[in-house]
């Protein structure tokens, strides 16, 4: 019996051993592309960065420029995106914890929330260039901040949801005990005990959307001027990144590569931000 157990026991542990050295050879295989795609837009894009960069405009082929308006454009749909997508999505993940709560309804909508937040971005492109592109004739901003907001509102549905389902139920025994209606307690209290989850929510939203080329294509496109015109194409970094990285100029491509960069830095800047947030709860 002891002989058994002991030769169970080696048995236990080489396994556990070779577990192991695969999962971490796994995790150095997938760190190691991972380093080299950092490295590679880290170099090339730190040789491109200068002040023109963000004091001119998209270039000509063949001429010397910056990005200026690309920086602009982007901002603006990702704000357009958050202001349509960010009070939609908040309300939305309220009424499924806080109203919806044990329904079959709250689950079918968690199920095609879930869809939506998995669907490939492209798809939201055709669709929003279908709903909105084809009805007015041309490409234009509006259209491009709507694409970014159907991407972004299944992700504050998402997190919305889970973070307010986690807040103790006591608190809202708590308040409705004092006799404060439903809504002053959800807004009062709940809100404020979950607001670090759901702004962390939000950031992580931000950060998937910022990157985004394909629902662009189909909807915003590009514009070399400068431009305020939201009724109007309008450039933005994705598509300049896409357009210049294909196009034959070495300038172009020292833009993409900046472009390139500053999409890295913002998308690893609004990560940490999250986690910060997380920590800090």
């Amino acid at each position: 019996m002891a002989f058994s157990s002991a030769s169970l026991a080696r048995k236990r542990r080489f396994r556990n051993a070779v577990a192991l050295t695969l999962a971490t050879a796994a995790a150095a295989f997938a760190l190691f592309w991972l380093v080299w795609i950092l490295a590679t837009t880290l170099i090339n894009g730190l040789g491109a960065i200068n002040l023109a960069l963000f004091t001119q405009m998209t270039p000509a082929p063949g001429e010397q420029g910056g990005l200026l308006n690309a920086m602009a454009g982007s901002l603006a749909m990702i704000v357009l995106a958050v202001l349509i997508g960010a009070p939609i999505g908040i309300l939305a993940g309220t009424h499924l914890a806080e109203f919806a709560h044990g329904k079959a309804i709250a689950e079918v909508v968690r199920f095609i929330n879930d869809i939506l937040l998995s669907a490939p971005s492209i798809v939201i492109g055709l669709f929003v260039y279908e709903l909105v592109v084809r009805q007015t004739g041309h490409f234009s901003a509006y259209a491009g901040g709507i694409a970014l907001a159907f991407i972004l509102l299944p992700v504050v549905v998402r997190t919305t949801d889970e973070t307010l389902r986690l807040v103790p139920t006591a608190l809202r025994e708590a308040a409705l005990a004092l006799g404060a209606p439903k809504w002053k307690m959800i807004s009062s209290v709940i809100y404020p005990a979950a607001r670090t989850g759901m702004v962390t929510g939000l950031l992580l939203g931000i950060a998937r959307i910022s990157g985004e080329t394909a629902p662009l294509l189909f909807t915003a496109l590009n514009n070399q001027y400068w431009s305020w015109n939201m009724a109007e194409p309008m450039a933005n970094i994705p598509v300049v990144i896409f357009q210049f990285a294909l196009s034959p100029y070495d300038a172009w491509h020292d833009l993409a590569w900046a472009g390139a960069l500053m999409v890295t830095l913002a998308v690893l800047g609004l990560s940490v931000g999250a986690r910060a947030l997380l920590r800090a709860r």
